[in-house]
């Protein structure tokens, strides 16, 4: 009875394997705890207030806030109200990075977003649910000395939520309102040293543009990048992990071909997680060092979703294919009620990202949250898909039960065999009942490491060492699944041993009857395991 390496290899072998694993995980995570730094840094800027009192402005010229060729300035709205400056002719400036500094690509992307200072005045008090028209602007330049060169440019329109915590009387005139952070830019790639951003509050009384918005002195921004290290870490993983998936994904295949009979949807759908697998590991990004890829965030979101669609789906099929019968076993098809689910779910999370992400290619200051419809719409797709979710859990609830409930009533027939044959099926069922809580504990794992990167301050500090938590749960959790992949591969090939066939049944205690039961029931069903076949039997009863 030829099965899988799974259940032919012996118990010693197989706890190496499972150390070796076990050490290669560890790494995993203490390569992001302790090499790499923080996966992101943010830093503050501070926007200058400039004069420009040329018509069709950013057509025809860049406002510095410092340098050489800085613009003039202004100290306060005070001093442009004395100077009678209007304000379309004010233009906040904010240059990236700070002075002395440069971008670099290794970066990857840029987040930023808006805090408005907004004082309290009786005469100019900030409207319920006002909104505040940007008219922005952004260019580059990779030297000191070059011109700048325009990006992007856009009018856009961001609603401000905010609140004043004391009473509206003289006496709180000049506090500051206190208002929610505003998405202002996301690129996807920082491929050019030098970033310039103006921003303008075009006031119009007369179509009611930027009326009502209250006292604003200033404009914060906080800009958002990928750390270098980080990145080069992450990119290494990618470059050392890509071949050894391949690699393991080849071999398994190769076993596959060589049997006699065709391969069955559990095998297909191993190899089908290979190679989504090998799709989010390939290391494309090198190429983002030295190519201005602006779409790579999306293609790092597409790539996620086929992976994790395919994880999901993977899951249900070796639950399914483990308790039907043989009739709906071996076709896609079956699954239709629990794969849906997941299909729907990951087209309105891919629709969601090209609402966002993929106009942010031509509009890098779009954003689908700033206007009712956007984000009705947003919401609407993230329901769904948490919908969805929600559909796919139940049903994997519900079929991993069932498994083991087949599982548990086909041993319970295993005492009317000889104590060895017995002893051999007992190993096998305990093998894959250990291997499904293994699944159950990288699931567990990936959830319990997202929420504790997430409400921890980002790292950890024991005497003279510093553990990033954030970094080590991305190199952590992304180790993990190419470990669980790779041993999925590796324990589901077909085994070259042959259990009972190398032995004859006298060495094994089993009798003429019991041989007989044992073919009845097992060997004439084709399937990659002898649990599969066992669970296939009790299904059929």
């Amino acid at each position: 009875m030829a099965g899988a390496i799974i259940e032919n290899m012996s118990t010693k072998k197989l706890c190496i394997v499972g150390g070796v694993l076990l050490v290669f995980q560890v790494i995993a995570f203490l390569v992001g705890g302790l090499i790499a730094p923080s996966p992101t840094t943010a830093v503050p800027y501070m926007s200058v207030k400039c004069i420009d009192v040329r018509k069709n402005h950013h057509k025809t010229k860049w406002l510095m806030p410092w340098g050489p060729n800085h613009c003039e300035k202004l100290k306060d709205f005070d001093e442009a109200v004395s100077r009678q400056i209007e304000a379309n002719d004010i233009v906040f400036a904010v240059h990236i990075p700070l002075p002395s500094k440069e971008m670099s690509p290794w970066f990857q992307f840029m987040l930023f977003i808006m805090q408005l200072d907004i004082a309290f005045k009786m005469d100019n008090d900030l409207k319920e649910n006002a909104e505040i028209t940007l008219d922005v602007s952004l260019a580059y330049r990779d030297n000191m000395f070059d011109e700048w060169e325009e990006i992007a440019h856009a009018i856009e329109i961001r609603k401000l939520k905010c609140t004043f915590g004391s009473p509206k009387t003289l006496e709180s005139e000049g506090r500051h309102y206190d208002c929610d952070f505003l998405p202002f830019m996301e690129i996807g790639s920082v491929a050019h040293k030098y970033y310039l951003i103006n921003i303008r509050l075009p006031v119009n009384e007369r179509k009611g543009i930027n009326v009502g918005i209250g006292e604003i002195k200033d404009i914060r921004l906080v800009g958002i990048h990928q750390n270098g290290g980080f990145t080069k870490v992450w990119f290494a993983m990618k470059t050392f992990l890509t071949p050894s998936i391949l690699i393991i994904m080849i071999w398994y295949w190769r076993r596959i071909t060589l049997m006699t009979r065709a391969p069955v949807l559990l095998e297909k759908v191993i190899f089908a997680l290979g190679i989504s697998m090998t799709f989010i590991n390939i290391p494309v990004e090198w190429f983002s060092i030295g190519f201005d890829w602006t779409w790579m965030l999306l293609f790092g979101d597409i790539r996620q979703g086929i992976f994790y669609a395919m994880l999901l789906s993977f899951w249900i099929i070796f639950c399914g294919e483990h308790m039907m019968d043989q009739n709906e076993r071996n076709r896609l098809s079956g699954y239709w009620k629990q794969v849906g689910p997941i299909a729907v779910g990951s087209f309105c999370l891919f629709i969601f990202d090209m609402c966002e992400r993929g106009v942010q290619l031509k509009n890098p200051f779009y954003s689908i949250w700033t206007t009712e419809v956007g984000t009705e719409l947003a919401m609407a797709f993230i329901i769904v898909a948490g919908i969805c979710l929600c559909l796919y859990f139940l049903f994997l609830c519900f079929m991993v039960f069932q498994v083991f409930r087949n599982i548990n009533g086909k041993q319970s027939s295993l005492p009317a065999m000889s104590k060895v044959r017995c002893l051999h099926y007992e190993g096998l069922i305990f093998r894959f009942k250990f291997l499904m809580l293994i699944t159950l504990a990288c699931a567990a794992m990936t959830v319990i490491f997202f929420i504790v990167s997430q409400v921890t301050e980002g790292h950890w500090k024991w005497g003279d060492i510093t553990i990033q938590v954030n970094s080590a749960f991305f190199t952590g959790i992304y180790g993990m699944w190419n470990l669980y992949v790779f041993a999925l591969m590796f324990l589901y090939a077909p085994s070259h041993k042959n259990y009972g066939e190398d032995q004859s049944n006298g060495d094994l205690g089993v009798g003429s009857g019991e041989e007989l039961q044992l073919t009845t029931t097992i060997t004439h069903v084709d399937g990659p395991t002898e649990v599969y076949k066992l669970a296939r039997k009790e299904a059929q009863e």
